[in-house]
């Protein structure tokens, strides 16, 4: 598996060369392929036989990262979705997608997505799945901005990243709690240490930070803000990322972790009580949106704030209706999207007020929405999936079980009328968005395109998808037993025996079916009439007006505190740095105590080393007093030679040869720079500033000679040399236990240090070719 998830991530790299072709041959084509080869290899597992596969590869074994690897069946459909309708979306992206577009670009950030969210999903390693749920953060961000050159596409990047990863780091707290309370990082031995979690002090604060971190994800109110202005991404994008993958992310990790905090009354509370109240504001925001694809943004709101409460609800057929719905949802809502996409392609606008009439234009198109929203809206037709799984949530709103806590008494009692509020406005905003676009009076002057029906090629994947809404209408329980069901066990820990049947006599469930269609028709015949509630509610008031404003007091703080020291001298950045490692080492040091001086052992003193340290002092001090180029650099240099002389009298000519080697270097390349600077001149500084120069020279060389002399005075821990000396010709084959060292015993630390210097060998020489560029113009 670790193949499969690294494949999208290391074949991006080739992306960039392939693109250099696409007016000849569509990037999009050699990308389809990834995808696909994924999904069939998923396929293989599906079955009534599935049984978990486990696998593990070793990362960081010392400090218990590795990558491990668990197949359940809740991480098999989560990946086939992210298989199956990534390789639909490419498909789609191949016609909308303009061969002059940056496609390189697109399809590496895709990939880089793809191999996120099956990293997310597959990893049973908490800290590995930290690092590709951040990945997912950063891919996600650099899609919604693909557009950069808008600054809604910016605006919508950045707020997406600003609250997802806000919510990824309390996520990340949340690991180490859980971490430190088990002992391991494995969420299935967490798992089966849940007792263990459920009376540690500690667990209400790692449930805390591990739902803020789906919440955000998972864009649950308050925190949805994020998604509607995402939708600034390619539909190709929001059809991946806003309906079938990304932000079911937090919904994964909720079920991922529901067999630990299932029976805890306050999860029931939180998490039903943040998925009913996202169900009914997005459910309602949705009908007052203008714009397609923000009527699918507040949609998809309120589908993930319906899966959200199922989870939390506890029960097995809640749990069973939640994976149930996942799987529906991303059928019939990507297929909307990319239809949201054909109609913005072949008309110019997704403005609703606009459009109208496309029906005649448009057949297929309008053929697809009519089955993606009639599903979405639940209407109890045999073939619509979306209709099973709704009144599946209707039924785990009755089967609520009572709590001691009077909450949860509360809350029981209301719930299933939030559910049936917040599916009434489903059905509207459902059928506004058909009848709106492709039903009621033509308006093709107002159109920026004459209207006509999409290609071939960028109607098969909605309709393949839309086969799926039919399919499993027609033969759920074809789903059920191969790959539902052990999703279901996955999140309820133990079996879950659902039968799916479209009739279920006049239960109350259906009778809830029912209320929400006759009410719901209602409200769509009648919404221009009560349409002005929202002048009410939401009014002026908007959740991103706090957020914008908090931003903007960040950034205006920000401004100030860098305005304050960033003034463009040097002498200040010095004392600001050197000012704080003083101040930070010092309290250290003398909270740990510290300092310490041990004369014991020391080699004599002799006149010889006396002369060459007062050569070194004044030689410093000189420096300071110079008032040539040359001058300066050639006492400087006297500085280093007495270096290398103390070196050589102390007998480490190792060191003295790589001192002179070091010092001689340093010398004429100071030479080579200064040649083309000015020469140094006499700055008339004003006292205090002396002042402050030569307390914080004073003060820093003091500290310097404080933690020598207490580093050779400690002895905290065993000394290493020893085990250099020993182990320098078994394990680096060398005598030279100083070029062991640095060759062997710290290579990488010097590999790094070599990349560094490359890094900024390649930065200057790009500058130095821009301003040659700019020259010659």
């Amino acid at each position: 598996m670790l193949y499969i998830v690294l494949i999208p991530l290391l074949l991006s790299c080739i992306i960039p060369f392939i693109s250099k072709i696409k007016h000849k041959l569509h990037t999009g084509l050699f990308v389809f392929l990834i995808p696909t080869v994924i999904f069939i290899y998923f396929v293989r597992f599906v079955g009534t036989e599935f049984e978990p596969v486990r696998q593990s590869y070793n990362w960081i074994p010392s400090l218990g990262i590795n990558f491990d690897f668990y197949l359940d069946g809740l991480s098999l459909l989560f990946a086939l979705l992210i298989s199956g309708i990534g390789a639909l979306v490419v498909l789609y992206s191949i016609y909308y997608l303009d061969k002059g577009e940056r496609l390189g670009h697109f399809y590496v950030y895709l990939l880089m997505f793809m191999s996120a969210m099956l990293g997310v999903v597959l990893s049973d390693n908490i800290f590995v799945l930290y690092t590709f749920w951040e990945l997912t953060s950063i891919s996600s961000f650099l899609l919604i901005g693909y557009w950069h050159f808008k600054e809604k596409s910016r605006y919508g990047a950045l707020k997406s990243m600003l609250i997802t990863i806000f919510g990824g780091l309390s996520m990340f707290g949340g690991f180490i709690l859980l971490s430190v309370m088990t002992g391991t990082t494995s969420i299935q031995v967490m798992i089966q240490n849940a007792e263990v979690i459920m009376n540690s002090p500690y667990m209400p604060l790692a449930l805390g930070f591990l739902l803020m971190g789906a919440f955000t994800k998972s864009a649950q109110f308050p925190f949805h803000i994020w998604l509607p202005d995402a939708m600034e991404a390619p539909t190709p994008v929001s059809a991946y990322l806003h309906s079938a993958t990304m932000v079911k992310a937090g919904l994964f990790l909720v079920a991922r972790f529901s067999p630990i905090f299932a029976d805890y009354e306050w999860f029931f509370i939180i998490v039903s009580v943040a998925g009913i109240v996202t169900l009914c504001w997005g459910s309602y925001m949705a009908v007052h949106q203008t714009d397609l694809k923000a009527i699918l943004a507040f949609s998809t709101i309120s589908q993930l704030g319906m899966i959200m409460a199922m989870l939390g609800f506890g029960t097995e057929a809640a749990a069973f209706a939640a994976v149930f719905h996942i799987l529906c949802h991303a059928t019939f809502k990507g297929s909307l999207f990319m239809v949201a996409g054909i109609v913005d392609h072949e008309t110019g606008t997704r403005d609703i007020r606009k459009l109208g009439g496309l029906m005649t234009f448009m057949p297929m198109s309008a053929a697809l929405a009519l089955f993606g929203t009639f599903s979405m809206a639940g209407i109890p037709l045999p073939f619509l999936n979306g209709f099973y799984s709704k009144e599946m949530f209707f039924q785990s709103t009755l089967d609520l079980p009572a709590g001691a806590n009077a909450v949860t008494t509360f809350l029981v009692d209301i719930i299933p009328y939030l559910a049936v509020f917040g599916s009434i406005f489903t059905f509207v905003y459902s059928l506004y968005f058909l009848f709106g676009t492709f039903a009621g009076k033509k308006q093709v002057d107002q159109l920026p395109k004459h209207p006509h029906e999409a290609p071939i090629g960028m109607l098969l994947s909605p309709f393949i998808l839309v086969l799926g809404v039919i399919l499993i209408g027609l033969f759920p329980n074809a789903f059920n037993g191969t790959f539902i069901a052990h999703a279901a066990e996955a999140v309820a820990g133990s079996a879950v025996v659902e039968n799916i049947k479209f009739w279920h006599g006049l239960s109350p469930a259906f009778q809830m079916s029912l209320a929400v269609v006759a009410i719901g028709t209602i409200l769509v015949s009648t919404r221009r009439k009560w349409s002005k509630v929202y002048t009410f509610v939401p009014g002026g008031r908007s959740i991103n007006n706090i957020y914008d404003a908090i931003i903007s007091k960040l950034d205006s703080w920000s401004r100030h505190i860098t305005t304050f020291y960033m003034t463009g001298s040097l002498r200040l950045y010095m004392a600001i740095i050197l000012s704080t490692i003083m101040l930070v080492t010092l309290s250290f040091m003398l909270v740990t105590d510290g300092f310490t001086i041990n004369s014991n052992d020391l080699a004599p003193v002799r006149l010889t080393e006396i002369a060459v340290v007062l050569v070194i002092i004044a030689a410093a001090i000189g420096t300071v007093f110079a008032r040539q180029n040359l001058a300066a650099i050639l006492i400087v240099g006297v500085v280093g030679y007495g270096v290398s002389l103390l070196f050589v009298i102390y007998r480490a000519p190792d060191l003295a040869l790589t001192q002179l080697v070091v010092e001689t270097v340093s010398v004429a390349l100071f030479l080579l720079c200064f040649y083309h600077l000015p020469n140094l001149r006499n700055k008339k500084d004003s006292t205090g500033t002396r002042l402050t120069n030569g307390i914080v020279s004073i003060g820093f060389g003091a500290l310097m000679t404080l933690i020598g002399i207490s580093a050779h005075s400690s002895d905290w821990f065993g000394t290493i040399s020893d085990y250099f000396l020993k182990t320098s010709h078994s394990l680096g084959g060398g005598d030279n236990v100083v070029n062991v060292i640095l060759v062997d015993m710290r290579g990488l630390d010097t590999l790094f240090e070599i990349t560094v210097l490359g890094i900024a060998a390649l930065a200057i020489y790009s500058l130095i070719k821009i301003k040659i560029k700019k020259g010659t113009k």
